[in-house]
């Protein structure tokens, strides 16, 4: 099983980021964090590194369902999605998949809640 979905597309890395930010608020999920990874590695390890964005997405329904259904569930959330341009200059949109990461928890009403960020993640990715 994947850890995640992903999608190329033909988009510059700033729009791709832009695009993803409006498909996630299309189906219920704000951006709570960007981390820029390539500034960030640059301005602790003085090292260089491809355009690399984290983008910590929430959905405000699904995240008190979900943490009302197991509260350590916090240590999972938000659902990441990174931007990242390859050498070859191509951009990558990429989802997390909280089906995959959640497997250890035994939790009957969180897998049904997974389950449905699941599908709205996987519609996010499809659509970009």
């Amino acid at each position: 099983m994947s850890y995640y979905y992903s999608k190329t597309l033909d988009l510059s890395f700033e729009d791709a980021i832009d695009k993803t930010t409006e498909a996630l608020s299309e189906e219920g999920f704000g951006v709570l964090t960007e981390i820029d990874i390539k500034a960030t590695l640059k301005k602790k390890l003085d090292v260089d590194f491809k355009k690399y964005q984290i983008l910590g997405a929430c959905n405000p329904l699904l995240a008190h369902k979900a943490l009302s259904a197991e509260d350590h569930i916090g240590l999972m959330l938000p659902c990441n999605v990174i931007v990242q341009e390859h050498e070859n200059g191509e951009v990558e949109v990429s989802a997390v998949d909280p089906i995959a990461s959640m497997q250890a928890i035994e939790n009957d009403e969180l897998g049904e809640i997974a389950q449905e960020v699941r599908n709205l993640l996987k519609k996010v990715i499809d659509n970009l």
